[in-house]
């Protein structure tokens, strides 16, 4: 099955894709520098690249000056009557509970009816369009998205779900609205896509557990992983797996010449305010979301996080890194922008699944 990604970032969506039997045949991202970092971590990682190579433009050309080019690219990666499907995120800012509300009307959200327009247009075998929960849950941003999937139900059959990343083993909690369309033309039942089959934790019992809260801040402190929680979701098991300290992008952390005084202040475990949250290491951590202000501290070491640490939180394997002359500023934006590795992964799974019988 080939993959056409459009807002790409720097692939986290994409690699639990790759990773699972799928082929990324385009890609299409409007941040140079993130598409740089795409390009730098698949030669780490050794996957070839895409057949049509990496496009920094803007989707709006696929629906006008670039449409047939497009289309050329694929009708030829279905000449082995293989499934050609997209896959994006539309950046979803303006959609965000915590942004500025602009909906439809905002740059950002108006790419959203960009994306389903260029499927309708160019008539894909399936589909994946992820956002963030604003969209889904917000009154006047759902509207907008029932009028999305109203043109997209002419030709294809839907389902959706709200996700959270922890039930497929990330430690954030982190909550995607996904939608997945296949085309009517394969008369596939689309109440047979199991959305749950990878999950591992189902996200009500595990909002149950007996997590720890806070406790006050102590400088390289040692404390054991409290019994009864899975440690795996935790985000010092993830540091300690991806081995963040020896990471290439493990020294790489924001400096500042202020504000020393007020980490000391906050305590292990309290993510209660906008800014400054001090994330627990025998916790999950919130939502990796590093703009704005938003600052996230190491739970026992007086600074910021790593790059490295940000990338584990992701659940990003180990070979994964970022370039080193990328700036701080645009590694934790793509970090934050992404789709958690283990959730992209269990999605792909499933829709290759729900796909294997297709003919």
């Amino acid at each position: 099955m080939k993959i056409f990604s459009f807002f790409s970032g720097s692939g986290f969506l994409d690699l639990g894709f790759e990773l699972s039997g799928f082929k990324i045949d385009f890609v299409n991202e409007l941040s140079s520098s993130f598409i740089e970092a795409y390009e730098y971590s698949r030669e780490k990682l050794g996957i070839p690249k895409p057949k049509y190579g990496y496009n920094n433009i803007d989707i709006n050309e696929y629906l006008t000056t670039r449409a047939d080019e497009l289309k050329s690219n694929i009708a030829e990666s279905r000449v082995n009557n293989e499934l050609v499907g997209f896959i994006g995120g539309p950046p979803c800012p303006d959609f965000s509970i915590a942004g500025k509300q602009k909906g439809r009307n905002g740059d950002n959200g108006k790419l959203s009816l960009s994306y389903v327009q260029l499927i309708i247009e160019q008539q894909p075998d399936f589909f994946l369009f992820e956002n963030v929960k604003g969209l889904w849950r917000t009154a006047k941003h759902r509207a907008y998205y029932e009028e999305l999937k109203n043109l997209l139900s002419v030709n294809y059959d839907m389902t959706e779900r709200l996700t959270n990343a922890l039930e497929f083993g990330v430690p954030q909690d982190r909550d995607r609205i996904l939608l997945f369309g296949v085309h009517k033309k394969f008369n596939k039942n689309i109440k047979d896509f199991q959305w749950t089959k990878y999950v591992r934790y189902p996200i009500d019992e595990l909002k149950t557990l007996n997590w720890p809260t806070t406790e006050p801040f102590e400088k390289n402190s040692q404390t054991s992983c409290p019994n009864n929680i899975p440690e795996d979701l935790t985000v010092q098991y993830w540091f300690e797996k991806n081995d963040v300290d020896h990471h290439p992008n493990g020294s790489e952390h924001f400096r500042p010449r202020q504000g020393l005084a007020k980490m000391q202040m906050v305590d292990e475990g309290d993510d209660s305010k906008k800014s400054y949250k001090r994330i627990h290491r025998w916790r999950y951590s919130p939502t990796a979301c590093y703009g704005n202000n938003e600052v996230h501290l190491h739970p026992y070491k007086e600074r910021r996080l790593t790059v490295a640490e940000a990338l584990s939180i992701q659940s990003l394997p180990k070979s994964f890194e970022l370039p080193p002359h990328m700036s701080l500023t645009d590694k934790f934006k793509t970090i934050g922008n992404g789709v958690p590795f283990l959730l992209s992964e269990g999605i792909a799974k499933t829709i290759r699944d729900f796909l294997d019988d297709v003919e």
